[in-house]
């Protein structure tokens, strides 16, 4: 019988619905993420599979735990994990194969309506100042006839793309690994490259991991190609975008707007000069996260771990 540990700083309603398909003669349980090391690896060393959320894990539990076969993270990001070391132990690593794809990917259309329908501004106006009205004739847009770009098509670049369309956009992406054409024919997208994306599209939208290629991937060079009246959609990590060059941007108007679900530094410093801006929507690094999304990862983490314990290669590996 496998032995299981799941390190989580979900509340134990949510926990329980991460590990609800786990077979009924597996050994399961979860405990705080935020144990003492010692501890973690305590309970780590004759275990068989780590389930992790956050996507972290002290070096000294990874050593500790001699049986290991596999760490599953329940989230997509892995920059925080310790790659070398878990190469050094052979121990493979799996994310949690875009079954957050769903929840980030209408977090992503919900603030490219926000910005181009000023949302927030308007709930301010209607509190503060009575049925006042933005003067919407002139500031706001529809997504009917607009380019918008994707930058990355994994598994939330697809689902974004796959609800694009519906709207009447045309859709570009760019990928360094291009879409199979029955894919690209399926979700009416054109490939093309990063500079044209940016020249091209009225929103542009960030999808990719972030890892030493896509850090600034966004930068002084990249918004001065974009169209002054594009905006930006970042729901996939902050550092892929530069955040000063971001400021200068948006202060020098090289674009009209931004949509934000991640900064360089969360949570971020109150008197970050980003915050000064009435034509960005910050949300606190939730797109991936709604209630409907953890029966949807634990079904894939245990389809994972029913696999290796069977002795077959896990999915989505890092």
């Amino acid at each position: 019988m496998p032995k299981v540990i799941f390190f989580t700083q979900l509340v134990p309603e949510l926990s329980k619905q991460v590990v609800a398909p786990a077979p009924g003669d597996w050994d399961v349980s979860f405990f705080p993420h935020d144990l003492p090391p010692v501890e973690k690896a305590c309970l780590s060393a004759d275990t068989d599979f780590l389930i992790l959320f956050p996507s972290a894990i002290e070096d000294s539990v990874l050593r500790a735990a001699q049986r290991l076969k596999l760490v599953q993270l329940v989230s997509a990001g892995f920059e925080r994990m310790p790659l070398d070391l878990l190469a050094e132990l052979a121990i493979p690593l799996a994310n949690n194969g875009g079954t957050n794809a769903i929840d980030v990917a209408e977090h992503t259309f919900a603030l490219i309506l926000s910005v181009y329908r000023r949302l927030a501004e308007m709930d301010r106006n209607v509190r503060n100042e009575g049925w006042t009205a933005i003067d919407s004739g002139m500031t706001t847009f529809t997504i009917q006839g607009k380019t918008v770009g994707i930058v990355g098509l994994g598994h939330i670049g697809k689902e974004v793309a796959a609800r694009m369309v519906p709207f009447g956009a045309k859709v570009l992406y760019y990928d360094p690994f291009p879409a199979p054409g029955e894919v690209e024919r399926a979700l009416q997208v054109e490939r093309t490259t990063l500079d044209d994306l940016l020249q091209c599209s009225d929103v542009v939208t960030l999808h990719v991991p972030l890892n030493d290629g896509t850090h600034h991937l966004i930068g002084a060079q990249e918004f001065a190609q974009m169209k002054s009246g594009a905006i930006l959609i970042n729901t996939c990590r902050g550092p892929v975008v530069d955040e000063a060059a971001l400021i200068h941007a948006l202060e020098g108007g090289a674009i009209r707007a931004a949509g934000l679900d991640v900064l360089n530094e969360e949570p971020t410093d109150p008197q970050n000069p980003i915050l000064q801006f009435e034509n960005v929507i910050f949300t606190p690094h939730v797109a991936g996260v709604t209630y409907d999304t953890w029966q949807r990862r634990g079904r894939f983490i245990f389809e994972n771990l029913k696999r290796v314990w069977a002795g077959k290669e896990p999915l989505s590996l890092v």
